[in-house]
């Protein structure tokens, strides 16, 4: 038996080597192959974004309308999947819809038992455009709406909102959505992309390592906490309360407040700094700012009571809010960007594979234990 002490939760044990993403939590830096979040939210585009993670290079122009034209010819649904769509229970949440629908996806992709590079990057272009095809498609027929058939002329940010909405969205409300996605695409081995790592390391295809990412994406310690943030801002609306007393009691009864500090961040989370002007921006532009001003009233007394700065989930919650999204479509619009990290990282593990094995730190009855008899028991 060992007598090292693995830290809990694995925290800061490095379990793999990548040339994907790179934090550094004291500085408040998160980059994808090098380049700073903050550039790449305040000039890139998600497609963009996808083409760098998966491809190690910023594309040429060239290169770009060719990836874009990949990813625009992908979105398209085996009508066995739109069928379970229109079939699940009245009560299924959108996360186990997407899981179950990913899953199902396999059976009619026709590179699902080829696990080589370029399969890999061809069941990603199809992965990438289908998962928010299921979201958008799910969210209308749970509501009696017709389907909303994609455009292939739009980007990927803007034919989402199509589907979804059923209207052209505004270059505002595009461009928002747009650095949503960048901002969430990747964040080096969180518990789902860890989780991809580790099934593709079985060498097991690429859809069921995406299905086990959104599983474990579906926990509330991983994905919802923006749900539970939109919720507290509902709650204190809904009461006409002061957000600040609101959340001092919430404080004195020992509640948790979501959206706030992070495992690896100990500064500002860089992804909140463009969500928080994203979500100011939005309310104005449609006259409303009412979220955005309890979301900041909340985030300056948190920051002065506990220290505490605000994460990626606090702002995206009145973000996606005024861009009209229901709350339990936040976790898997969180996906809809994901899948973009979550596949680069299947395909760099299936190029360089290694089965992803751990040991435990024992700590059982010492060895050996006395086998006793059942009649003696």
């Amino acid at each position: 038996m060992s007598t090292a002490v693995a830290p809990k939760g694995l925290e800061g044990i490095v379990a793999t080597t990548s040339s994907i993403c790179w934090i550094d939590g004291d500085a408040g830096v998160l980059s994808y192959r090098g380049i700073d979040i903050h550039e790449l939210a305040q000039r890139s585009t998600f497609e963009e974004c996808t083409y760098l993670l998966w491809f190690g290079k910023l594309p040429t122009a060239t290169e770009l309308a060719e990836f874009t034209r990949h990813l625009s010819a992908a979105r398209e649904l085996n009508s066995k999947v739109v069928d379970l769509l229109r079939s699940v229970p009245a009560d299924a949440t959108p996360m186990q819809v997407l899981r179950t629908a990913v899953s199902l996806l396999s059976i009619y992709d026709a590179d699902e038992a080829d696990c080589s590079h370029d399969a890999n990057v061809r069941k990603s272009y199809r992965l990438t455009a289908q998962i928010p095809m299921i979201v958008a498609i799910f969210d209308r027929i749970r509501k009696g709406k017709s389907i909303v058939e994609a455009d292939k002329s739009l980007s990927h940010a803007a034919n989402f909102l199509w589907m979804l909405n059923g209207e052209e969205p505004s270059e505002t409300a595009t461009r928002a959505f747009d650095i949503a996605l960048i901002l969430h695409a990747d964040h080096e081995l969180n518990a789902s992309t860890f989780a991809a790592r580790v099934i593709a390391a079985t060498l097991a295809d690429i859809h069921s390592a995406i299905t086990g990412a959104i599983g474990a994406l579906k926990g509330p310690l991983h994905g919802g906490a923006n749900e539970a943030t939109m919720r507290l801002l509902y709650a204190i609306d809904k009461a006409g309360a002061d957000p600040v007393e609101y959340v001092k009691q919430m404080f004195a009864d020992k509640k948790k407040i979501s959206g706030f500090g992070h495992r690896v961040y100990h500064t500002e989370d860089p992804r909140a700094t463009h969500l928080r002007r994203m979500s100011e921006e939005l309310g104005k532009v449609a006259g409303n700012t009412k979220w955005f001003d309890l979301s900041r009233k909340i985030e300056l007394f948190v920051k002065q009571e506990k220290k505490l700065n605000a994460n990626v989930d606090f702002y995206s919650a009145s973000t996606y809010t005024t861009l009209g999204i229901d709350i339990d479509l936040f976790t898997p619009i969180f996906a809809v960007s994901r899948i973009s990290g979550w596949a680069a990282h299947v395909i760099e593990q299936h190029d360089d594979n290694r089965l992803i094995r751990p040991r435990a730190d024992y700590t059982g009855p010492s060895y050996p234990a006395t086998y006793t008899p059942i009649e003696k028991r």
